[in-house]
């Protein structure tokens, strides 16, 4: 199998499984309604929906730095807070990080195999060690999204 074929696939892994380590991020996700998402169980801790947020802001600067565009969050779209709490709100959030989820993949499969190896944009590492990192931040938060819905139940 080649490099761009298992990102591909420990992507996919670790968006709906099963994953070695435990639940992927998609699985942790589901059943989780707005009320809980927005709950803050843990004093000076991000809520489920900013960790979904934050995580779709890395998803989109993750995808504009493999594809040679040099991106940087400003601390407020590092962290957004929801704009409200509404269901719908909450539903939205949800689609836009699978939304980025799947552009991400999109871009992966387009790719030519040597730009695994090329720096990303305005980094000193590569675009394959970006992708790398992606697959590790959707298991480290959904193992904190596993502690908050445990504390919100």
């Amino acid at each position: 199998m080649r490099e761009r074929e298992r990102l591909r696939e420990q992507l996919e892994v670790a968006w709906t499984g099963p994953a070695w380590h435990g639940p992927a991020l998609g699985e942790v996700l589901a059943g989780v309604g707005a009320e809980q998402a927005a709950m803050r169980p843990l004093p000076g801790r991000h809520s489920i929906w900013e960790i979904v947020l934050h995580l779709t802001t890395w998803l989109e600067v993750g995808r504009l730095r493999a594809s040679g565009r040099d991106q940087e969050p400003t601390p407020a779209e590092d962290w957004p807070r929801p704009p409200d709490t509404t269901s719908a709100a909450w539903e939205d959030a949800r689609a836009r990080l699978e939304s980025a989820h799947l552009a991400l993949l999109e871009l992966l499969g387009a790719m030519d195999e040597g730009r695994l190896d090329e720096a990303a944009a305005g980094r000193d590492y590569s675009v394959g060690f970006l992708l790398h990192g992606v697959v590790q931040h959707y298991a480290y938060h959904a193992g904190q999204i596993v502690l908050l819905k445990a504390a919100t139940a």
